[in-house]
């Protein structure tokens, strides 16, 4: 053994840990990552509330054209959504309505409200839509409508 090497535990002893001015650094990186993608990612709460209300709105709007295919009309605006999961008694009532229903159970859609029906609809032969956060008509960003017209 040379007298200038020094015993491995020793050598761990003097390479343990980090210098304050390592931490530092490493702290001043994680700050400006953070800086630039929070902001991004709190946007994201709005945009997958909007993406889901699509995806419902989608759901909605197949069973829909199901109905038809089976009784040559849409449900009226009277008869609403409901006519998707329970057989309507109003006129017109449906003659092939299916026997388990279109829909399981109807969605809610992602600010807790029901979807809105209109029948014929003011965008084609019916409209499936949401109000958005504010539950009011109109609106921008998270409060804009949504609706099957952008899915058709």
């Amino acid at each position: 053994m040379s007298s200038n090497s020094l015993p491995s535990s020793q050598h761990a002893k003097n390479d343990a840990g980090f210098s304050l001015l390592e931490l530092m650094v490493v702290v001043v990186i994680l700050s400006v990552l953070a800086l630039v993608i929070v902001p991004r990612v709190i946007d994201r709460p709005d945009q997958a509330r909007a993406a889901r209300a699509q995806a419902d709105i989608a759901a909605v709007v197949s069973a829909i054209n199901l109905y038809r295919l089976d009784n040559f009309r849409y449900p009226t605006t009277e008869q609403g959504l409901d006519a998707l999961v329970t057989q309507p008694t109003s006129d017109p009532v449906p003659t092939n309505w299916a026997a388990n229903g279109y829909m399981d159970r109807l969605p809610i859609d992602p600010w807790g409200q029901p979807y809105q029906y209109l029948s014929p609809g003011v965008h084609g032969d019916f409209d499936v839509f949401s109000y958005g956060a504010n539950a009011v008509a109109g609106g921008t960003g998270a409060d804009a409508d949504i609706g099957s017209w952008a899915t058709q």
